[in-house]
């Protein structure tokens, strides 16, 4: 990843984007545009053909600024520049404070409450910690989607780089880092030193910080890099940080010598704030986006939204528009209305047939082409039918509209998924994995912070 710290809140932002924007399009237009700068209300871009910044222009601003709001809680605007343009602006920027990527996820940004007090006071301890000795390593915190994780993660890292700017600060997801060493290893295949690049990015590193570690379970080949990863920074002295959706006793299918690793760490979890919490939040949210709100309708709207972040900063980038076109003061029916539209656009996203294969595939250590192909190997089958079997789980979808995904018909559907269902029931492994996969799919679909 790109020293750049807008990197990251940019792959959120294209992450959001690609709900509503077709593979192709994003492939050929978002792929080639680079975060620039955040300043004067203004998400600066960057792209290097004239032709392809006109139709991002035209097509896909009002996308992108929807995005942007979704990701960051903040009104910006995207402007998309020329490549060329791009040195003048960051030489512009210098002379002005502007917005970096250190001000949405820091420590002073994090609302402490009762629910999240021990995760955070750990976090920050090992961001303050004096090098070379790491303190609590490795700190495993774990919680449910949208309570706070990813930003402890960033805030360890925004920290770090501020007071030791010459330490070295790696942050992955753990979907990317499995994806990398996937591509690694096929690369490796060809001949390509791919792998001792892999293994160089992430062993030469102070600290080492992976989002959603969960990700790699059951994905024998990753764990076992991993691993081997995890036992060269800990015998260096240098810093882990990882965070998972649950915890690790109920991660069934992560190796045991990763399991205990983490078992032999520091854990701070975090659980949904309380109410107190969520009137913190609910006022800093305000406060960044500008807006001033009646302390009755702070607590209506924390009485009423209880589960996770997410859905209190949708309600307030809500008031926030309303405030801005309507130019009027909220009352408590807009603030109803608004909390009924948040919870049902917070839904979790259906789960798709293709990212079901992807997911499988990942796992099973096989390609998405093998699944959707006639080969008949022992584990593409077993590949093939886990991925029927979950589609059928997980989705609405009949077996004719499942068949037509895998290019098969609903009788070939019907029997694979039997015939898991059947080979599940006295196979605890396979059936741990499967479960694992589902809770993966559906973690991803939840999203958020």
């Amino acid at each position: 990843m790109s020293a750049n710290p807008l990197n990251e809140i940019w792959a959120a932002i294209c992450d959001e984007c690609k709900k509503t924007i077709s593979e192709v399009s994003f492939n050929c237009f978002f792929k080639d545009l680079v975060p620039v700068q955040i300043s004067d209300g203004e998400f600066i871009l960057s792209i290097d053909d004239y032709y392809k910044r006109g139709m991002v222009e035209n097509l896909y601003s009002e996308k992108i600024d929807n995005a942007i709001k979704t990701v960051m809680g903040l009104e910006l605007k995207c402007r998309i520049v020329l490549e060329e343009d791009e040195e003048k602006i960051l030489k512009a920027e210098q002379q002005s404070e502007g917005l970096s990527f250190e001000d949405f996820f820091t420590f002073q940004n994090f609302i402490v409450g009762s629910t999240n007090r021990f995760a955070h006071a750990a976090a920050l301890a090992v961001a303050e910690a004096q090098f070379p000795q790491p303190t609590f390593n490795p700190l495993v915190i774990y919680g449910p989607s949208g309570v706070g994780k990813t930003h402890l993660m960033l805030a360890i890292k925004n920290h770090i780089k501020k007071k030791y700017p010459q330490k070295v600060v790696k942050f992955v997801r753990g979907e990317e880092f499995t994806n990398k060493f996937i591509e690694a290893l096929n690369q490796g295949k060809l001949g390509l030193p791919l792998v001792e690049e892999f293994r160089s990015e992430y062993r030469n590193v102070d600290v080492l910080l992976i989002d959603d570690i969960h990700f790699i379970a059951g994905k024998e080949s990753t764990q076992e890099e991993f691993f081997n990863t995890f036992n060269a920074l800990y015998q260096n002295n240098k810093q882990i940080v990882v965070t998972l959706d649950r915890p690790v006793k109920e991660i069934k299918t992560l190796d045991d010598r990763i399991r205990s690793r983490f078992e032999g760490g520091f854990y701070g979890d975090i659980t949904p704030p309380d109410f107190e919490t969520r009137v913190g939040i609910l006022n800093k949210k305000a406060e960044q986006v500008g807006i001033q709100l009646d302390d009755s309708l702070i607590y209506y709207i924390a009485e009423h939204i209880k589960s996770n972040t997410r859905q209190l900063e949708g309600v307030i980038k809500r008031l926030h528009a309303y405030i801005t076109i309507q130019n009027k003061t909220p009352n408590i029916s807009i603030v109803q209305s608004i909390i009924r539209d948040v919870i049902s656009d917070d839904k979790p996203e259906p789960i798709k047939v293709e990212n079901i294969i992807t997911e499988v595939a990942r796992t099973y250590n096989v390609s998405e082409a093998e699944i959707l192909s006639n080969r008949k190997t022992a584990n593409l089958v077993l590949a093939r039918q886990v991925a029927m079997y979950i589609a059928r789980q997980t989705t609405d979808l009949s077996y004719k509209a499942i068949g037509e995904s895998f290019g098969k018909d609903h009788t070939t559907v019907l029997y694979n998924v039997n015939r898991i269902e059947e080979f599940l029931k006295d196979k605890p492994y396979q059936k741990e994995l499967v479960e694992d996969i589902i809770k993966n799919l559906r973690n991803n679909a939840n999203g958020g912070y």
